[in-house]
């Protein structure tokens, strides 16, 4: 079993997945130096403070802080585990930019000794753990799978529910070899209280994507019909209600569109990788990207009837309670609005306290004087909203939560 005293972490990345990490580990006895490229987040770090949201996150890393288990720097620094959490957001056309994965690669490489363990947490294509991470160290003169550990380990959290589902959750680990696994279960097995499920690399890569895939498979299939039920004049929402009172159905709710840092972006790290194969995956990106265009030609038609219109948008997140705007369809549909100059623009977001494009009102003031509302963002503040308060006002409600 790891001896968490001993055990130094360095965790490279600390954004949504990396922070929580390096804090719970911090938490757990290990000794954690977390890297970050920009001055203000590791500054923001080291006074025990958070420069994102997450419930409970601030205590997390005030206290991993506080007891000198976790600090923040922009170099790496010698450790016996090394986590990569850096983005991989895909270029051009859908193609993976895995240029961060070979960075943080690259700048750990003169701080790897034998024994080592080194960890990619990262969502990546199939082959990025072999073909970079451990190439890159291997052609760094390190004996990899001999006395140098390599492995994949993706994460498989829900923003919101990060700091529970680190620990509670099942984890795939897969190694570039059985013995990189079996360190690498080893480290996990020693915090994580969910089921540490063992394979290959290249397996638990495919299976991170193929989780997103799934779910944006199934998103596409709720925004498609409610595509249709406009079109027929019926409301999506008590349709799929209905629909899935059949004991073996599950239909999930429309929405704006899909955001985020994984679902609309992890499928197409299939597609590119099998292009011939991946039509249904294909077409269910293709649905969902085109969602947010759709909303944008609802805004348009409810606009033509007002002189001087004032939009309304609640919402800016790409989902619920959290205040991520990576990827958001949200943010898509409200920057398409006001370049297309459809109306006097006014935006809620209650989980940022400013936006650089957009000046924030509070959600009432936003509900008060808009003529066109529309919800993009089911955030508990909006929760309370009824029909009955918004008779003057026309409401284009892209998540069903105005009954």
């Amino acid at each position: 079993m790891v001896n968490r005293v001993n055990q130094k972490i360095c965790v490279v990345g600390l954004g949504y997945i990396g922070l929580p990490t390096a804090s719970l580990l911090g938490t757990k006895g290990f000794t954690v130096h977390g890297v970050d490229v920009t001055q203000s987040v590791v500054d923001t770090i080291n006074q025990g403070q958070i420069h994102i949201v997450e419930p409970d996150l601030d205590i997390l890393v005030k206290s991993a802080v506080g007891s000198g288990n976790l600090r923040a720097g922009l170099e790496p620094e010698e450790a016996d585990v090394f986590i990569l959490a850096v983005p991989t957001p895909f270029k051009g056309e859908h193609q993976p930019d895995l240029s961060y994965i070979e960075d943080a690669t690259n700048r750990i490489a003169p701080y790897v000794k034998p024994g080592n363990l080194v960890i990619l947490e990262s969502t990546s294509p199939v082959g990025t753990t072999d073909n970079i991470v451990a190439k890159i160290l291997a052609d760094a003169g390190h004996k990899v799978g001999e006395d140098v550990f390599v492995a994949h380990c993706p994460e498989r959290v829900l923003p919101g529910r990060i700091l529970t589902e680190l620990v509670e959750n099942d984890r795939i680990v897969g190694g570039i070899d059985e013995k990189s696994t079996a360190k690498a279960v080893e480290f996990y097995l020693s915090f994580v209280r969910g089921e540490v499920l063992s394979t290959n690399a290249r397996t638990a890569e495919l299976a991170k994507l193929t989780e997103n895939a799934f779910r944006d498979v199934n998103i596409a299939f709720a925004n498609e019909l409610s595509l249709i039920c406009d079109q027929q004049g019926i409301n999506v929402w008590e349709m799929i209600q209905l629909a899935n009172r059949h004991p073996r159905v599950d239909i999930l709710q429309p929405g704006p569109g899909v955001g985020g840092h994984c679902i609309a972006v992890d499928p197409w790290f299939i597609v590119a990788a099998a292009p011939q194969q991946a039509n249904l995956i294909r077409m269910a990106r293709t649905v969902n990207d085109n969602k947010p265009d759709w909303v944008v030609e609802k805004v348009r038609a409810s606009a033509r009837k007002f002189k001087h219109p004032v939009i309304g948008c609640l919402g800016l997140a790409f989902k619920a309670d959290v205040d991520d705007l990576r990827g958001s369809p949200a943010l898509h549909i409200v920057r398409q609005i006001q370049q297309e100059q459809l109306g006097e623009l006014i935006v809620a977001e209650p989980n940022i306290s400013s936006h650089d494009e957009f000046e924030l009102q509070s959600y009432q003031d936003v509900i008060n004087n808009a003529d066109i509302l529309l919800l993009l963002v089911d955030h508990k503040q909006f929760h309370g909203l009824k029909a009955s308060d918004l008779k003057e006002v026309v409401l284009i409600d892209t998540r069903g939560l105005i009954k």
